[in-house]
């Protein structure tokens, strides 16, 4: 199968761990690993979270007074380089020698108009506790939501409409190589009369994730987390998990916005748009859920018994004759 693998931001680092290069590149080893069993039967391209990894950035820009931040977008291109050389060097590290591996900046267009930019609602850097988050944002003119018993900041978060380096990534998978790229959801840009420009956002990882793996043609979308499957009711003493659904099911149901949401809708829009099928769960879980095994997995119309599943060739076909688009 064609697979588009999307690491969270909580598989590379977990929640409460510093945000070094140690742990990081430990943690990509760790992730690696798990993918390493999957490259040598399936064809992966991968894809990651940055949201620790930005926010980061953005604190130490904040720090250095003899010159302004840099923009979201640009610190956007910086975590894809960052994080996508460790993922890179694992890869070439733990594959079969020879194995073709590639880290492509990628950039996702968004529309200038989105609601998105009006309505901060993308988590990036460390948690606080409320009261310190309270005051860095009056500080800071940050706007912070709830995580958990914590706060966090969150920016804009547009949705991805085109991805303008589609075509380049095309061109590798048909050579074989093992694709990195759309990092931390891409960097945002616009279309301007004058042409492209960035703009200050941070892409949900998610959603750019199901619109690549649309474009690419991929058989399956495995968005992998530190939770075991999505769960109905989470938090409640009612709350169950969600093995085997459908788009239709998840949509009567409410996720969070800042973690599972974003997962959630991902794992609908490429069912629903490919027939085809995602899953989500644990990182040590990868094969079991690609079987149908573990995690929670979403079956698209040609999954769920209403026509049979398109074929890989087919599903390939219809987004080469989307090329032009990005």
């Amino acid at each position: 199968m064609r697979v588009v693998v999307a690491l969270g931001g909580n598989a590379l680092l977990r929640r409460g761990e510093p945000v070094d290069a140690g742990t990081q590149r430990r943690n990509v080893t760790l992730a690696v690993e798990a993918l390493a069993g999957l490259a040598a039967s399936h064809e992966l391209i991968v894809t990651h979270g940055n949201g620790p990894q930005v926010g980061l950035l953005a604190l130490q820009g904040d720090s250095f007074v003899q010159a302004a931040p840099y923009p979201l977008d640009v610190l956007g291109a910086e975590t894809e380089g960052m994080i996508g050389y460790l993922l890179d060097q694992a890869l070439l590290n733990e594959l079969p020698v020879g194995s073709r591996v590639a880290t492509l900046l990628t950039q996702t267009v968004v529309d200038p108009a989105d609601p998105g930019f009006a309505v901060p609602s993308k988590p990036i850097g460390p948690v606080y506790e409320p009261e310190v988050g309270e005051r860095l944002a009056a500080e800071r003119g940050w706007t912070v939501r709830p995580d958990g018993p914590h706060v966090r900041r969150v920016v804009a978060s547009p949705q991805p409409t085109g991805i303008v380096e589609i075509e380049t990534i095309r061109l590798l998978l048909d050579a074989g190589v093992l694709v990195v790229c759309a990092g931390g959801g891409g960097i945002p840009v616009v279309f301007t009369p004058s042409g492209l420009t960035g703009v200050e956002a941070v892409i949900d990882k998610d959603l750019s994730a199901a619109l690549l793996a649309e474009k690419i043609g991929a058989d399956f979308l495995l968005m992998l987390t530190d939770v075991a499957e999505v769960e109905a009711g989470w938090g409640t003493p009612a709350a169950r998990p969600i093995r085997h659904t459908s788009p239709a099911e998840l949509r009567g149901m409410d996720f969070a916005a800042g973690s599972m949401g974003p997962k959630v809708e991902a794992a609908c829009r490429f069912a629903e748009r490919t027939g085809g099928r995602a899953g989500i769960g644990r990182l040590d879980q990868a094969a079991e859920i690609l079987r149908g095994e573990a995690g929670t997995i979403v079956a698209g119309a040609g999954y769920d018994g209403t026509r049979k599943p398109a074929s890989p060739t087919s599903i390939r076909t219809a987004a080469a004759s989307t090329a032009h688009q990005p």
